[in-house]
């Protein structure tokens, strides 16, 4: 189901993991990995050398994705590199969109020092702002994650763009023959005095049983073993609790998919996923 995936890649450790990983799905659905570096024209990066002018973050950037390329030669993934110039997040959507690229995977984070790609403010102004899937991870050194996925986790809300992630998540699953996790999460966290009724409860939790029975039954048709979840408490603490319990391998879900701004379905919760889950996570938006 991805035929080309992007990564946007800077040559730093937390990328250079990450492209093992990238390599690995890409592998599997014998797709071509396009290693993009973006050389920030918000940087003072011109200078003079032997009498020529050169931009140093286009020449270092031709450095690094020539290293990118060797390795994907190295574990046989079919791949094409490309250096341009702009400003980094939105260059990086414009770019998977122009190029109709199926997925888009970026680190979220990594050691001290290392560029703007991995500490987290260029990726999550990615997820927030890319229609296209972006596959996120907060890679640590000598780090790995377990692939194919055999267990995935979807949260939802039972909103529309939601249960568009859902689909979305569902056919990956369906092309793993993985397990997916459905999850709701009452939120007890933020319900309000007058709000904590029995019969406020019940349609609290009404709605979160059938904003998970939307997605087992998308799942239902695509032949997707399911397991269904309706938990109460804080969602971020939730996730990452289920995420352990459940031995989940990636988790999916979906945002607002409005362009500029910073609202993520859920709330700050797939954001927070984004940054903190131990797993790789897939958001998805729904379309404008």
């Amino acid at each position: 189901m991805y035929d080309t995936i992007l990564l946007p890649f800077d040559g730093s450790e937390g990328a250079a993991e990450l492209l093992h990983h990238a390599g690995e799905i890409a592998h599997w659905a014998d797709a071509t990995v396009r290693v993009l570096y973006v050389a920030d024209t918000a940087r003072d990066s011109v200078t003079v050398v032997d009498g020529s002018t050169v931009d140093g973050l286009v020449q270092r950037g031709e450095e690094v994705v020539d290293e990118a390329a060797e390795t994907l030669e190295t574990l046989g993934v079919p791949h094409e590199t490309d250096v341009v110039q702009g400003d980094p997040a939105p260059t990086v959507v414009e770019y998977a969109e122009r190029y109709d690229h199926d997925l888009i995977a970026m680190p979220t984070r990594g050691r001290e020092g290392v560029s703007r790609y991995v500490n987290g403010s260029v990726t999550e102004k990615v997820v927030r702002l890319s229609s296209v899937p972006v596959l996120t991870a907060r890679m640590r050194p000598d780090e790995t994650f377990a692939f194919p996925y055999e267990d995935v986790l979807v949260p939802t809300d039972g909103s529309a763009a939601a249960a568009y992630a859902a689909e979305h998540l569902v056919e990956f699953a369906a092309a793993l023959d993985a397990t997916v996790h459905v999850l709701s999460v009452v939120d007890d966290t933020a319900l309000g005095l007058a709000s904590r009724s029995a019969s406020a409860g019940e349609e609290n939790e009404t709605a979160a049983a059938d904003a998970v029975e939307s997605v087992v039954s998308t799942a239902d048709a695509h032949g997707v073993d399911t397991v269904r979840h309706v938990e109460h408490g804080s969602p971020i603490e939730v996730i990452a609790d289920s995420i352990e319990s459940n031995d989940v391998d990636a988790v999916g879900m979906g945002t607002t998919g409005r362009r500029g701004t910073d609202r993520i379905l859920l709330g700050s919760v797939a954001e927070e996923t984004v940054r903190s889950a131990p797993v790789p996570v897939v958001t998805v938006a729904e379309p404008e």
